[in-house]
């Protein structure tokens, strides 16, 4: 199968980037990690750069596709974040979510902690997406609110998980799932998500991935306003 990818990281409403992605191969395996940082100024662009080198790296000395693995390129990146916040003061509320995906020809794993996610798509129908590690995820699994008022909830940012977090990082990781021809991969940011619907997501689907988010960012575009969040995405294809 024939492999692409494409990538936007974009300011939004703001004048400081706290997106970071990545997309990188070591032979027939692609590491794909996408982060949202938090924690004030510069502090979130500290946090999710730092992540993303981390997880790279780790990927880079160790490629292969498993759950532990993956759950350990996190790690790595957790820990540095970490480190940083004890020997900078400044840094200390630092923290950033982060969702990844290691895949090959034949079959992929994905990760996540905090409010950034993926969908796996099949023929451009969403198969299966991430739980927000977040306040209204949880009031919506509970029945409190509909999973459609997550996107404009009052504690929206409230996180239950993130990179950086006191103690040991929790991570939601898939199980090993074929790739098939015509399956695609979305990881994205919330200021990504928030804006576009599922049902967008699938109808403006392109087998190409450039073409594909170039129609989900004229979709945000049109929809957002003001001083609205950083917004990245990455998007992966497998064709014949």
């Amino acid at each position: 199968m024939n492999l692409r990818h494409a990538q936007i990281c974009e300011l939004g409403g703001r004048s400081e980037q706290q997106d970071t992605l990545a997309c990188i191969s070591e032979g027939p395996i692609l590491f794909a990690i996408v982060c949202d940082g938090l924690g004030g100024h510069m502090g979130g662009e500290q946090a999710s750069r730092m992540a993303v080198e981390s997880a790279v790296a780790s990927f880079q000395a160790n490629p292969v596709v498993d759950r532990e693995t993956l759950i350990g390129h996190l790690a790595v990146a957790h820990k540095r974040v970490q480190e940083q916040q004890s020997e900078a003061p400044e840094f200390a509320s630092m923290r950033t979510t982060a969702v990844a995906v290691l895949l090959d020809g034949a079959k992929a794993i994905w990760a996540h902690v905090g409010d950034s996610r993926l969908y796996h798509f099949r023929e451009g129908t969403i198969l299966t997406q991430t739980r927000d590690h977040s306040v209204p995820q949880r009031l919506a699994e509970a029945g409190e609110i509909d999973t459609a008022a997550i996107r404009f909830h009052e504690d929206r940012n409230r996180l239950l998980r993130a990179l950086g977090s006191t103690g040991e990082l929790k991570v939601t990781c898939s199980q090993k799932t074929p790739v098939l021809a015509g399956d695609a991969f979305l990881l994205c940011t919330d200021g990504f998500w928030e804006w576009i619907l599922e049902s967008e997501m699938e109808a403006g689907f392109d087998t190409d991935p450039a073409i594909w988010l170039q129609a989900l960012e004229a979709t945000l575009k049109a929809k957002a306003t003001g001083d609205f969040d950083n917004y990245s995405a990455l998007a992966i294809s497998f064709t014949d």
